[in-house]
């Protein structure tokens, strides 16, 4: 066993070889490195990714050493940037690193194509302003973009990609694909094949439940006008009618028959979601799509003509109680009608490729199987400009968050979050950053959360008045525990974006360490 494969071998697990291979050749920027963003590097260092950039312009302070593992007392007075940098490639010498000793404030305002050679940006602690410049610019770079950031005993995290396109997007539970309601003709022969019927108890019990299920689905839409069973009563009716075929209590396949029933249930064709990815503009392919969407385009072909309906089969089949011989018919039968799927796909995005002028052979087998796979678990993440939540706010989404008692403390953070982003324009200094004058620093917070409010479109709404005092004893100080926390909730929605796996939050992400809540908003 290689190296890198040993060093890996817990993660590799989770995101395969592929999604490894896409870390190792990722190079990630972070803007300040402080707690939250030494944190969520860390993670991402140890992870693997192939480089990383660390912008800093500040210097190492005492204060420094008291939340931050990325720095120690003999770089007091040193460049902060270079410190952490130092302390990162540490725990991982595969990993290209190196910083640049920059404000990224002015990075952002004086230099925005240095942005473009990264595939991805972890922005901490910006204010408002430079959030919104970044956000343009990595758009139009297409350059990821995931801002994060800690506020005393408050995190938020918020993910900025003009479009994400997920093929493995690994959901918990989701359904075999079976087609126990709409066989197709190889395998309605095979279950015709075989007699329910059979007078040799062993036989009867080693009858596998996909052959049972696909009969009797097949016998009760003959006695049902082609309907499936729908109704509670119906599917009750349905159990009973597998139930009545056992010849005896201690049958496994039939009770895995009767367990499975809801398989039988399930709509036949595809899901509302894939129906909604097929009708998407960006499926009418042209010379610029991407690989995604010829994909999409040849699937939506498929389902409209060799599919008849459904998507390419996935082709795997569960363990279930069943003889030897009919269990590797039935895998073999599954994996013919995929591989034929496979085949028709292929062909489909070929002659798409060719239509739009681009190489037949750009897309390569290994990512068309992996399309016809998850064709049914596809998914499409678009995120709002931040600019566009700052100046078009969804005035109802914001105050049904604020009037709820469990959302009022994630959105009373985000509002707050803003305040203090004005407030400092307005003072030069965060809300109890400084020793003395707290009370007035909290009546400046409360009169700015104010007019947030009503710039948000929620004018008479209040913040209780224990969270503004509390806002501003934050100080504007990272806590490592909070940092630690948020950091590695960022680090995780990183490599969702870098592996394409998994599905990345769409939202904003507020963590409440007074409550201990993390909740996302959709603002």
């Amino acid at each position: 066993m290689s190296e890198p494969k040993t060093k890996y071998d817990r993660q590799l697990r989770i995101w395969g070889e592929l999604g490894q291979a896409a870390l190792e050749d990722a190079s990630i920027c972070l803007l300040n490195c402080g707690p939250t963003g030494s944190e969520a590097l860390k993670n991402l260092v140890l992870g693997g990714v192939g480089s990383i950039t660390i912008v800093d312009g500040s210097k190492v302070e005492i204060g420094d050493l008291g939340n931050n593992f990325m720095v120690d007392e003999a770089s007091v007075g040193q460049s902060k940037a270079k410190s952490a940098c130092a302390f990162l490639q540490e725990l991982n010498d595969a990993v290209k690193a190196k910083f640049i000793e920059e404000n990224p404030d002015t990075l952002i305002m004086t230099n925005p194509s240095f942005f473009s050679q990264f595939t991805l940006v972890i922005a901490t602690q910006l204010v408002e302003d430079s959030m919104v410049k970044l956000d343009r610019i990595c758009r139009e770079a297409n350059v990821k973009l995931v801002f994060v950031r800690s506020y005393g005993l408050a995190g938020f995290v918020r993910v900025s990609v003009k479009e994400h396109t997920i093929i493995d997007s690994k959901p918990d539970h989701f359904l075999d694909d079976l087609r126990l309601n709409n066989p197709w003709p190889e395998l309605k022969n095979f279950v015709e094949t075989i007699d329910l019927n059979v007078s040799e108890p062993a036989a009867h019990k080693h009858i596998p439940y996909v052959v049972i299920l696909v009969k009797m689905a097949e016998e009760w839409t003959q006695s049902h006008s082609g309907n499936l069973p729908s109704t509670r009563e119906e599917k009750k009716e349905f159990k009973d009618l597998v139930k009545s075929k056992m010849i005896s209590m201690d049958e496994d396949n039939y009770k895995e028959a009767i367990e499975a029933a809801f398989k039988v249930f399930a709509p036949r064709g595809i899901s509302s979601e894939i129906q909604q990815i097929s009708n998407d503009s960006c499926a009418e392919p042209s010379s610029n799509s991407s690989d995604f969407w010829v994909m999409v385009a040849a699937l939506k072909e498929f389902v409209s003509h060799e599919g008849d309906g459904e998507a390419p089969l996935e082709g795997s089949i569960p363990d279930m109680t069943s003889s030897t011989e009919h269990y590797i018919n039935l895998q073999k039968i599954y994996l013919a009608k995929a591989e034929a799927d496979f085949l028709v796909m292929e062909e489909r995005v070929r002659n798409i490729l060719k239509k739009i002028g681009r190489d037949p052979s750009s897309i390569s087998k290994p990512t068309i199987k992996s399309f016809c796979k998850n064709a049914r678990k596809l998914k499409v993440c678009r995120y709002r400009m931040v600019e566009d939540e700052f100046s078009n706010p969804s005035v109802t989404e914001i105050q049904k968050c604020l009037a709820d008692e469990d959302y009022s403390g994630a959105m009373g953070f985000y509002v707050l979050l803003k305040a203090v982003d004005r407030f400092t324009a307005n003072y030069n200094k965060f809300p109890g950053q400084f020793d003395g004058g707290m009370d007035e620093d909290i009546s400046r917070l409360k009169t700015t959360a104010l007019s947030i409010l009503t710039d948000l479109g929620c004018n008479g709404s209040v913040l209780p008045d224990d969270l503004i005092s509390e806002m501003c004893r934050f100080g504007a100080s990272e806590l490592h525990v909070v940092a630690a926390f948020v950091g590695g909730i960022a680090s995780q929605e990183v490599i969702k974006l870098v592996t394409k796996q998994f599905v990345p939050m769409l939202g904003t992400y507020i963590f409440n360490g007074i409550d201990h809540k993390s909740q996302l908003l959709t603002l």
